[in-house]
C-alpha cells in the first residue's frame, strides 16, 4: 500500500463517518450505530502493521480476543476492495486494498475513564468478579508470565523513562528505576513460581478505565492487546494491577479495595487457593504499571501527568506495613459498611483486603455470593469451618504484606481471641472494633437489605440479642448514626487515612 492508497482508504471511511479518532497505530471512524477500525501502516518496534497481511493478522486477533468479553461490540472483519469503476467498496469482487474491523458503536461517555465516580460499591464488586471470571476462562500461557515477562516491561520502562530525565529530574527517575529493580529481584522467585502454578494466561493486558464500558449496569472489558504476545501472555495479577493502579491514581481507593476484595473472593472459587500468596508482588506490579503510564503520558505531551505517575510508582514501592483490623457486632450493626470505609486507609495501596464470613460461607458451599441459604446450613461445625477459613486466609494475606479487615459477628470471646492472636503471630498491629446500636435500629437495617451476601433476618437478630457475648476488650463504637462519621473518626485515630 502506498501513502496515496492509505489516504484514499481513510477518505473512503471518513466520507461515511460523523467523526474519527486517531491514535499512533489506529484510526476509528464513527457513523450512526457503527464504528470501523483501521490499523495504521506503521512499525513501532513493539508492534508491526507494515503490511496488509500483518494488519489482517492483527484485526483477526483483535476480533477473536475481544469477543470473549465483548461479543456484542466486535462484529466482523470487512474487506476494502477496488471497485470496477476505480473507487473503493466494502466486500466487493475486486482486489483487496485494506481490511477494517466493524464494531458496534457505543456511548463514549459510558467508558469508565469518562466517569470514574460511577464505580460505586456494587459496580466495583461486579468489576472485580468479572475480571476474575475472565482470568478463569483465559487460556494458559506457560511460556509467558514469570519474572522474564515482567522484567521485559521493567527494562523497557527504564529505557524510556531515562530519556525523560531532563524533564522529570534525573534523581527521581533513577530512584524509581533502582527501587523497581530491587523489588523485582526480591520477587523474581515468586513470579516464576506463579507461572509454574498456572497464573500466566492470555490476558486483556490493557485493563484500565479507558477500556471498560458500563452498559446496562454491567462492566464490559474491551480493546485488549492483540499485537504482542509478550505483553498479553502475562501473570493475571499484573493484568489486574493496571485497573487497581488506575483507580488508585484517580483517588478511588475505595473502589479499588472493593475490586480487589471481590476479585480475590471470586478467584478463590474459580482459580486457585494459591492466589493470595502472589499479593506480595502487587506493589511491584502496580509500580510497573505506573512506570508505563509515566512515559506514555510524557510522550503524549502531558509532563505534569507523567511526573504524577512517577511519584505514584515510588509510593507503590514504599508501602506501609500490614495490619489486621477486625470488625464485629450483631447483625445490622453496619460491619460491612464500616469495613469498606476504613479499608482504603490501611496498608499498601489500594488498601486492606476485606474478608467477610458471609462471602466465605457462600464460597465454601459453591453458591453465588448473594444466593440465599436456608437456616439448616448454619450448623456449629460449619460455623467453625467458616471462621477457620477466614483466619487462614487472613494469615496468608498478612504474610504477603497485605493489610486485612475481617468482617464477622465475632460473638464468641474465643473467636475474638483468635483474631488478636493471629495478629500477634504475624507480628502486625491489631485493631478490634465492636459496633453497637439499638435493637430497633439493627432490625430496620436488616429489613432494608437487598442483594447482599448476608442471610441474617430479624429472627437471627433476636437470637443474637439473647446471647451473652462475654467481656469485650475491643474498641466499642456507636454505630447508630451514619457509618461515615464513625469510620472517619476511627480511621484518623488509629493511623489510617481520612476517608475519600
Amino acid at each position: 500500500m502506498t501513502d496515496a492508497e492509505e489516504a484514499e482508504v481513510a477518505a473512503f471511511f471518513a466520507a461515511k463517518a460523523e467523526r474519527s479518532i486517531e491514535t499512533a497505530c489506529a484510526r476509528v471512524f464513527l457513523g450512526g450505530e457503527t464504528a470501523f477500525k483501521l490499523k495504521r501502516r506503521v512499525e513501532l518496534g513493539y508492534l508491526d502493521y507494515s503490511t496488509l497481511d500483518l494488519r489482517y493478522w492483527a484485526l483477526d486477533r483483535e476480533l477473536r480476543f475481544n469477543r470473549a468479553a465483548a461479543s456484542d461490540i466486535y462484529r466482523a472483519i470487512r474487506k476494502v476492495t477496488r471497485a470496477a469503476g476505480g473507487g473503493l467498496e466494502l466486500d466487493g469482487e475486486g482486489a483487496v486494498v485494506e481490511y477494517a474491523l466493524e464494531m458496534r458503536r457505543f456511548d463514549e461517555g459510558a467508558v469508565l475513564a469518562a466517569q470514574p465516580w460511577a464505580v460505586d460499591g456494587k459496580l466495583a464488586d461486579a468489576l472485580g468478579r468479572e475480571v476474575a471470571a475472565a482470568h478463569a476462562r483465559a487460556e494458559l500461557r506457560p511460556q509467558g508470565g514469570g519474572g522474564k515477562a515482567l522484567k521485559y516491561t521493567i527494562d523497557s520502562n527504564a529505557k524510556l523513562i531515562r530519556e525523560l530525565s531532563p524533564q522529570l529530574g534525573e534523581a527521581r527517575v533513577e530512584a524509581l528505576i533502582a527501587a523497581t529493580d530491587a523489588e523485582y529481584f526480591r520477587r523474581e522467585a515468586l513470579l516464576d513460581a506463579r507461572r509454574e502454578a498456572g497464573f500466566a494466561r492470555q490476558c486483556h493486558a490493557d485493563l484500565h478505565l479507558g477500556n471498560i464500558l458500563l452498559e446496562n449496569g454491567r462492566p464490559v472489558l474491551f480493546d485488549c492487546i492483540e499485537f504482542n504476545d509478550v505483553l498479553s501472555d502475562i501473570d493475571i495479577q499484573y493484568d489486574l494491577a493496571f485497573l487497581l493502579m488506575d483507580l488508585d491514581f484517580r483517588r478511588r481507593r475505595d473502589a479499588a479495595v472493593r475490586v480487589l476484595s471481590a476479585y480475590l473472593d471470586e478467584g478463590l472459587r474459580t482459580l486457585s487457593p494459591e492466589l493470595l500468596d502472589g499479593l506480595a508482588a502487587l506493589p511491584l506490579m502496580m509500580a510497573v504499571r505506573a512506570g508505563v503510564r509515566t512515559h506514555v503520558q510524557a510522550h503524549s505531551g502531558d509532563l505534569e501527568g507523567a511526573s504524577a505517575y512517577l511519584d505514584a510508582g515510588l509510593r507503590h514501592l514504599s508501602p506501609p506495613p500490614p495490619k489486621l483490623a477486625a470488625v464485629g457486632g450483631l447483625s445490622g450493626s453496619g460491619k460491612s459498611t464500616f469495613a469498606r470505609l476504613i479499608a482504603p486507609g490501611l496498608g499498601a495501596s489500594p488498601g486492606a483486603v476485606i474478608l467477610r464470613t458471609d462471602e466465605i460461607r457462600k464460597r465454601l458451599l459453591g453458591v453465588a455470593p448473594d444466593a440465599p441459604l436456608p437456616a439448616s446450613v448454619y450448623s456449629p461445625a460449619f460455623y467453625n469451618e467458616v471462621y477457620d477459613r477466614l483466619l487462614a486466609e487472613a494469615r496468608s494475606l498478612l504474610d504477603a504484606g497485605r493489610a486485612v479487615v475481617i468482617d464477622a459477628t465475632f460473638m464468641a470471646p474465643e473467636l475474638r481471641g483468635r483474631a488478636r492472636a493471629l495478629a500477634a503471630e504475624a507480628s502486625v498491629p491489631f485493631h478490634g472494633v465492636w459496633l453497637e446500636a439499638a435493637p430497633e435500629v439493627l432490625a430496620q437495617r436488616i429489613e432494608g437489605r437487598e442483594g447482599d451476601a448476608s442471610d441474617a433476618t430479624v429472627a437471627t437478630l433476636r437470637m443474637q440479642l439473647e446471647r451473652d457475648v462475654g467481656e469485650l476488650d475491643w474498641v466499642r463504637v456507636d454505630a447508630s448514626g451514619p457509618a461515615q462519621d464513625a469510620a472517619e473518626a476511627w480511621s484518623i485515630e488509629h493511623g489510617g487515612s481520612p476517608l475519600p
